[in-house]
């Protein structure tokens, strides 16, 4: 591996952020869980120390699959349960008892209504679809038959009583046994360990477990030993591309309403970016960003993304906020930080009344607002809990109202709908003076004031570099100044101040 490609275990720990979201556990709890699996592995001198190492941090990489489900099944509060099922013993009458109450807390029918259909229906299929979910997203990332098998056995028990094929001992794979220790441990600790030794849990795992192996979780720097314990030889750089591709079927998974949506988006922004002659480079950025731009999603309840009436005010904060929650994961890796500022910037317009960050069009760059309104068209064209999907010829003049609304760029709508096959009278693609999209997000950094110091930096290259773009630029549209170049720019509607 040369020494700039970017590690898997790299990526993955950005992206298990995603899976601690929508568990709704603290940040770092897949890591510190795959931490102390690793630590476990080396103790136990496990032979394939990479699968228990994978199966770890990636455990709950099927936990999307299930949420519409949940949410009929326990109610609105299925999310918050989360946790609380996730360390609930379910061999242990007393434990299961006390998460139903709390399924049903506040209504008693609700409560018997709820045990009724889990007895009845919906517990084993969820469970089996957590299993198969995560086990097939695993092999897309080609972690080996070994992890892939770990994970679909993920509800197994060492005493026979788990799920989906009712494994008992030494049956289910010893990554499995490991990975439920080292997770059980980071979030109830050692002394429930030793009491469900045995009967959830692997006895000769728990022997070998002991709280020197999670003492110093809060002192150290979590991330950086996690990635120091991958074991050797590291898994292959994988494509970004598929990577991408695979978190976003774990996003799109998390509702009906959703599927498709990230991929749908990503082929829009793809082909949209090659019709306006973005060149290779800025293209792949588009494209894995548009991928992943909704991972943020899953730290917003499901029931908030299926709510058929007005979103409340709390709703709406959280909707408000995932943008935001998609840079935070996207950005913890050097690798994926590009993707992160592209992604956070999807519900940004170019009048300053999108969200979170409120950006105006002279912040926005090219790729920005391909994304924008490649993410706006696919979501018209898709059923939403409050309304059904527009017809593409309807989600075209939604989207084109939006761009006389100031909100969309023209250029990049006309792409978009170039791109689903939408025929847009007088489309104008070409750029004035005959700028390159380059050349045109140079110009909106010097129109909203940067200095050739501030381009340098926002585009990554020396400042002689970025003095050579502006005069570049200076002369193609025949102007000297900073102010003369963006009232050229707000004249051919490239920069809204």
């Amino acid at each position: 591996m040369g020494p700039q490609e970017p590690r898997l275990a790299e990526l993955l720990c950005a992206l298990s952020v995603s899976l601690d979201l929508a568990m709704a556990q603290p940040p770092e709890k897949s890591i510190r869980s795959c931490l102390v699996a690793a630590r476990l592995a080396e103790r136990l001198d496990v032979a394939d120390k990479r699968t228990v190492y994978y199966a770890t941090l990636l455990r709950h990489l099927g936990c999307t699959a299930t949420t519409h489900e949940e949410i009929h099944l326990a109610g609105p509060r299925a999310a918050e349960l989360r946790p609380l099922a996730e360390r609930t013993d379910s061999g242990s009458g007393t434990e299961v008892l006390r998460y139903l109450s709390q399924v049903g807390k506040g209504t008693g029918i609700r409560r018997l209504q709820y045990v009724a259909r889990t007895v009845t229906t919906g517990e084993d299929d969820i469970l089996r679809a957590i299993c198969e979910v995560g086990s097939m997203l695993a092999e897309r990332l080609g972690l080996g038959p070994g992890t892939a098998e770990a994970l679909y056995q993920n509800v197994e028990r060492w005493d026979g009583k788990g799920k989906p094929k009712g494994l008992a001992g030494k049956e289910i794979h010893v990554a499995t046994r490991i990975a439920e220790v080292a997770t059980q441990a980071v979030i109830v600790g050692g002394e429930t360990l030793r009491k469900r030794k045995g009967g959830w849990l692997d006895p000769e795992v728990v022997d070998a477990y002991d709280e020197s192996l999670t003492a110093d979780l809060d002192e150290i720097d979590v991330w950086q030993a996690t990635l120091d314990a991958e074991p050797q030889p590291w898994c292959p750089t994988p494509d970004l591309d598929e990577l991408a591709r695979t978190f976003a079927y774990f996003v799109d998974l998390k509702s009906p309403y959703l599927f498709g949506h990230s991929t749908g988006v990503a082929a829009l922004a793809d082909e949209a970016a090659r019709i306006l002659h973005l060149d290779d480079h800025e293209r792949a950025t588009i494209r894995r960003a548009a991928l992943l731009h909704d991972l943020g999603r899953v730290a917003v309840p499901t029931a908030v993304w299926e709510r058929t009436g007005p979103l409340r005010r709390a709703d709406w904060e959280q909707v408000r906020l995932h943008p935001y929650q998609s840079e935070r994961i996207l950005s913890r890796s050097p690798v994926l930080e590009p993707i992160a500022v592209l992604a956070a910037l999807h519900h940004e317009r170019l009048d300053g009344s999108g969200y979170p960050k409120q950006a105006k069009g002279g912040e926005l760059s090219t790729a920005a607002r391909i994304l924008a309104a490649a993410d706006c068209y696919q979501a018209l064209t898709q059923d939403r809990p409050h309304r059904s999907a527009h017809s593409p010829e309807g989600a075209a003049e939604l989207i084109l109202a939006q761009v006389a609304a100031g909100k969309l760029d023209g250029r990049c709508v006309k792409a978009v709908l170039a791109a689903a096959g939408q025929q847009v009278p007088g489309r104008r693609l070409s750029r004035p003076a005959g700028l390159t999209e380059r050349e045109i997000d140079v110009l909106r950094l010097l129109a909203r004031g940067s200095s050739n110091a501030d381009i340098a930096r926002e585009l990554v290259v020396s400042r002689r570099t970025a003095e050579h773009h502006v005069q570049h630029i200076y002369g193609k549209i025949g102007v000297s100044t900073r102010a003369a170049a963006a009232l050229f720019a707000m004249q051919h509607g490239l920069f809204t101040p």
